[in-house]
């Protein structure tokens, strides 16, 4: 059921378009996957998410666990009859939940032990029940369990995690999965190349249609993550997309497919929609501050999105600094068109041969810090 075509390489870069076949649907990549975390994209309609281009979401199965839970939800028909999309839907593992929403954790080789952030019960994640949680909620695509670290830990704990990683990976393939689904693996290594290249070569036996590179983005200087990348690159499997997870601003996404990745999600354009901030060519736009308070020309002249069609600056600024929930929605929309408008830009590219140009010029002129 599973299939990946690449389409073109450019001649230039390396980048890839690409196609990803699953039963919920054709993805074409680089693509990027908006986030639903608790089963839907936040303040948004699944048609609403639809309208933007969307093909695949994000869902989070440390949350859908601890509500409403993954059986109830298996109950219901699945995760993608339970919110009503019928698009594809990766799940991630939990693990990066447990490792940034607990305050109490504890890690050994049976699995992690936490305390819900909802009320401080206690649980436990073991590579088996997180397999079986992704399997009761149907997931297109399912996460293996790994343990996540944050920068700046010596080598020899971040090889004592990559191992471990590596060790739950093995356990988690012997977990039959539904039909449909698909487990990808995560390359882990903190933030050493030679970890990073060990993992990757260690985890490609594990690969069948699918692999991702975890613990990036985590607080880490922009050109650590890329000199990682570029570590990799030179390993990925071609036959394969190539995800990596967490990353979705503009200059992360351009910079990264120009190192062979295919795949990303986050949740910073809905995130920064609901605290009054667009995304646009330049850079990101705090629409909340004064300049935009008379300014009734849309967010983007050149975007299509709905809130670009029939919207001013001056009233999405109005809905947002009145806590209007509208407002955030706008921008909502907006934030996940213009990915997908940009990642359509990017396949033009590639396409073209000339990714190499178009990252230049588009780095270039664009301004990564919020509120320029």
């Amino acid at each position: 059921m599973f299939k990946y075509e690449v389409l073109h390489t450019c001649k230039q870069t390396g980048a890839r378009v690409g196609r990803l076949h699953t039963e919920h649907g054709v993805i074409e990549t680089p693509v990027f996957m908006p986030v639903g975390t608790a089963a839907t994209v936040k303040s948004l309609s699944p048609e609403e998410v639809k309208e933007t281009g969307a093909k695949i979401i994000l869902s989070n199965t440390y949350h859908l666990y601890l509500r409403p839970g993954h059986e109830f939800i298996e109950r219901a028909g699945g995760l993608h009859k339970f919110m009503n999309w019928d698009g594809g839907i990766l799940t991630d593992s939990g693990g990066f939940q447990v490792f940034s929403l607990s305050q109490l954790r504890k890690i050994n080789e049976e699995g992690m032990e936490f305390n819900s952030f909802i009320d401080g019960s206690k649980h436990i994640f073991t590579p088996e029940k997180v397999m079986n949680i992704q399997r009761a909620l149907g997931a297109d695509i399912v996460m293996a369990f790994d343990e996540c670290t944050s920068p700046g830990i010596t080598k020899d704990k971040a090889r004592e995690a990559m191992e471990r990683t590596l060790r739950w990976l093995d356990r988690c393939s012997k977990v039959e999965l539904k039909p449909h689904q698909m487990l990808f693996p995560i390359v882990q290594g903190n933030m050493f190349s030679d970890l990073r290249k060990e993992s990757l070569e260690r985890t490609l036996p594990y690969a069948k249609c699918g692999i991702a590179i975890g613990g990036l983005s985590v607080g880490e200087p922009p050109e650590v993550m890329y000199e990682m990348l570029d570590a990799l690159k030179p390993g990925l499997p071609e036959n394969m997309p190539r995800y990596l997870m967490g990353v979705g601003s503009a200059d992360y996404i351009v910079e990264s497919v120009a190192r062979g990745v295919d795949m990303f999600d986050c949740v910073l354009p809905t995130r920064i929609a609901r605290n009054g901030t667009a995304m646009t060519w330049n850079g990101f736009m705090t629409i909340r501050n004064a300049p935009y308070k008379e300014d009734l020309s849309p967010i983007d002249e050149s975007c299509d999105c709905y809130a670009c069609r029939n919207y001013s600056r001056a009233y999405i600024r109005h809905l947002i600094n009145c806590d209007e929930i509208f407002g955030g929605r706008l921008l909502s929309i907006h934030n996940i068109r213009f990915l997908k408008r940009l990642t359509d830009k990017i396949k033009e590219a590639i396409w073209a041969d000339r990714y190499g140009d178009f990252k230049e010029e588009f780095i270039k002129n664009y301004k990564a810090k919020i509120g320029q």
